[in-house]
């Protein structure tokens, strides 16, 4: 982040602008939705700058910027659409101690300006660094269509209330009394332009009468990795957590998804590996649950594929604390589609099993007569250290030792790589990889090309 984002108190303070042309009466027209003390320097102002000038909606000196002028300015402004003159007045005013602006010059400048979108007092700032303004702006006009015209209105009766919710408890009673407003109260009453403070006071006494409410968990279905993956209610359910506590594995990007006030605790699970007991994920989410905290129980994948969702919804049934399951897309299937292939396939296989490596008691035992015939398919999770294990009990039971075999690690995520292999070339498959990875059992990548390496190179790239 090359730039950070901040929004700069202008009440009442001076803004500097040097230039009197295009560029300038496009940068005013922004400045004036605010309420700062605006100055400008120009020695042949538009006729628009001085329009405004004799309204008294700024100050216009007739002439170029000279040392002082932007002592005591928050932000300054060169625009000349000049090269030379722009970098006399950056000097100028730099020299002034004035954060300055080279209007369409990011190199120069000392903060930009983004795309905005006002709802005031909700504002939206928009920026990509200078990287790509178009887009700044098509996410502008997304926005523009989605936030109501009304949602300024709805904040300004807000804040006016905000000393007579606070007899709401603090947390989570408070945010669903505002949820609450914004989502449905708020706009209902708008549109029936109804008073917003009325309105207000009536669903405060609707929380105030309303008894606690009890807790609650959300197991939530994380996906193979890949943020777009997840469903909308998975990402509305992190939206309203309080508490998140997820897998060791979930990528960084999703949990940016959560609340920025949620409390996030990783419970992590490692085969072979330091883990965090399952007695004391299942107490984490009791005790916070009976605090009255919506709970979001992450986990990568779906909850209901190998994810011991059975041992958790079973604690809080016996503590009486309610859940849902919110499923997600499971790894064999991203690592399937990875491959541009079908888990099942008419006239090849009328199931697809999914198998651990290992359970709790070591590597798992299988039926690996079913295994083996001909036209089986399987996705293997947690199967890399019993890859060798498994290889030799199939072709103990007679598999072909040519079956199509594909390693998927990180499936669906940019760090995803595939290893195109046979059974008899099981074990070199896996040989290197560090993340999370699926096997495939009896399917190949539809194209070569997206083969990135082939079966022991990873063997062999490690070795180096």
């Amino acid at each position: 982040m090359d730039h950070f984002p901040i929004f700069v108190r202008t009440r009442g303070q001076r803004v500097c602008l040097a230039g009197g042309g295009d560029a300038a009466l496009a940068k005013l027209r922004l400045l004036m939705k605010t309420e700062a003390r605006l100055l400008v320097l120009a020695a042949d102002p538009a006729p628009g700058i001085e329009a405004w000038a004799a309204e008294g909606l700024l100050d216009l000196v007739r002439r170029e910027v000279r040392p002082g002028d932007a002592r005591g300015c928050v932000l300054a402004y060169a625009a000349h659409e000049d090269e030379e003159a722009d970098d006399r007045a950056l000097r100028i005013m730099a020299a002034d101690g004035a954060l300055v602006n080279v209007v369409d010059d990011l190199d120069r400048s000392r903060f930009i300006t983004p795309a905005i979108v006002d709802r005031s007092p909700v504002v939206v700032a928009i920026g990509t660094e200078g990287a790509a303004p178009v887009l700044a702006r098509r996410i502008k006009a997304d926005l523009e269509e989605r936030l109501p015209a009304t949602l300024g209105r709805l904040t300004e009766a807000a804040r006016g209330f905000r000393a007579r919710a606070e007899k709401l408890r603090h947390g989570a009673p408070r945010r669903r009394f505002w949820a609450d407003w914004f989502r449905a109260d708020g706009p209902r009453a708008s549109d029936a332009g109804a008073d917003l403070d009325r309105a207000l006071g009536a669903l405060l006494d609707r929380h105030l009468s309303a008894a606690p409410r009890e807790g609650h968990v959300d197991f939530v279905g994380a996906g193979p990795g890949d943020p777009e993956l997840l469903t909308l209610k998975a990402r509305a359910a992190l939206d309203r957590a309080d508490v998140v506590i997820h897998d060791r594995l979930i990528a960084p990007a999703i949990l940016e998804l959560a609340r920025r006030e949620a409390t996030l605790v990783e419970a992590g699970k490692e085969g072979f590996g330091p883990s965090m007991a399952q007695g004391d994920i299942n107490a984490l989410m009791i005790r916070h649950a009976r605090k009255g905290r919506h709970v979001v129980r992450l986990k990568s994948g779906d909850p209901s594929v190998f994810g011991r969702l059975d041992e958790e919804t079973e604690a809080l049934d016996v503590e009486g604390i309610s859940f849902a399951v919110i499923p997600g897309i499971t790894a064999a299937s991203a690592a399937a589609a990875g491959i541009g292939r079908s888990l099942t396939r008419r006239g090849r296989n009328v199931e697809a099993r999914f198998l651990t490596g290992h359970d709790m008691k070591g590597f798992a035992d299988q039926d690996w007569n079913a295994l083996a015939r001909p036209g089986s398919v399987a996705a293997i999770y947690m199967g890399k250290r019993a890859a060798r294990w498994m290889q030799g009990r199939l072709l103990m039971h007679s598999a072909d030792p040519a079956t199509p075999v594909t390693v998927v690690e990180n499936a669906s995520r940019p760090e995803t790589r595939t290893v195109a292999a046979t059974l008899s070339s099981l074990a070199d498959a896996v040989e290197g990889l560090d993340g999370p990875a699926v096997i495939l059992l009896g399917l190949a990548p539809r194209d070569a090309a997206a083969v990135t390496l082939p079966a022991g190179a990873l063997r062999q790239e490690s070795a180096r």
